[in-house]
């Protein structure tokens, strides 16, 4: 009987002190997961996952670096203390992007364990969801990149840790020169970026059936898509002539060429004028001539 009171009373001073007890609460989001899916010469494809159990509902920002970069840290020389030690979030040295999960029709609100593949390159520019201090400019052929990246604070939960370091190669720089993408072909234009010179062996093309002058083309150039595919697809069109015109094989898109100039027809580019086309009626075409000016189909990039 003594026995049986001791158990019971140990029993009821147990659950007692377990009664209080609860898992600790969720303040953060959960860590994505990294991972490299995809590359060309010029742009690599990073896989983002959203964790179990938050998701990234708001979406998630990356940022990334050379792996060179990172080997030397913010001050730029190997052997200090800051090797691989990455650049303060306000540092121009490093490329961020924030990929929204609130605009409307964003692709970039996760679930639970949902993943979304970003294309991280020049063609951010053309990406409605993203903002970027990087958005115009190209990977380097034959580099490796390191990235890093956190899930977005919402109303009730903090920012997410940062994923582990996940390093992705660009494809191997070709032989030979021939293709350039839209960023190069942008930035070394009749208005060229810092200290580029204009390298564009024409002075107008025609989109459609309708003719533009350089300038014209520049500001074409200058148009983020926001939405409008008739502006992202002229923008690898626009890229994939010029290339052509500097002396690059266009075999392997002169179908896609083709149809994208009887698509086009009379329309006129914004800014020039308001042409639209849905970005559904686009995609397929857009995406051959960015695999053209990549290097990916065709004789490849020129690596400069």
């Amino acid at each position: 009987m003594r026995r049986s009171l001791l158990f019971a009373l140990s029993l009821a001073l147990l659950l007692t002190a377990t009664a209080g007890w609860a898992a600790p609460k969720t303040t953060k989001m959960d860590t994505p997961l990294l991972s490299c899916s995809g590359a060309t010469q010029f742009s690599l494809d990073v896989s983002v996952c959203a964790g179990p159990i938050t998701g990234a509902p708001a979406g998630f920002s990356l940022q990334w670096v050379t792996a060179d970069q990172l080997a030397a840290g913010p001050d730029g020389i190997s052997g200090t203390a800051d090797d691989n030690t990455w650049p303060s979030s306000d540092s121009s040295s490093m490329c961020k992007a924030s990929f929204s999960g609130n605009a409307n029709g964003s692709s970039y609100n996760l679930g639970k364990n949902q993943c979304s593949s970003v294309n991280v390159g020049d063609n951010l520019f053309d990406d409605p969801g993203a903002s970027s201090n990087c958005a115009s400019t190209p990977l380097t052929c034959g580099t490796i990149y390191a990235f890093r990246s956190f899930a977005h604070a919402n109303s009730t939960l903090f920012r997410s840790n940062f994923t582990a370091d996940l390093f992705c190669s660009t494809a191997a720089c070709p032989e030979t020169s021939c293709t350039f993408t839209q960023g190069y072909w942008k930035t070394h234009g009749p208005i060229p970026t810092g200290n580029n010179s204009n390298e564009w062996p024409v002075t107008g093309l025609t989109l459609g059936t309708v003719a533009y002058t350089d300038l014209e083309l520049q500001s074409i150039f200058d148009t983020p898509a926001g939405g409008n595919g008739l502006i992202s697809l002229v923008h690898q069109l626009i890229a994939a002539k010029l290339n052509i015109a500097n002396g690059a094989d266009g075999t392997a898109v002169a179908g896609a060429i083709a149809a994208a100039d009887a698509l086009i027809g009379g329309l006129v580019v914004p800014p020039v004028g308001t042409g639209f086309i849905a970005p559904k009626n686009t995609s397929s075409l857009n995406s051959t001539l960015t695999s053209f000016n990549e290097g990916a189909i065709g004789p490849g990039h020129c690596g400069g």
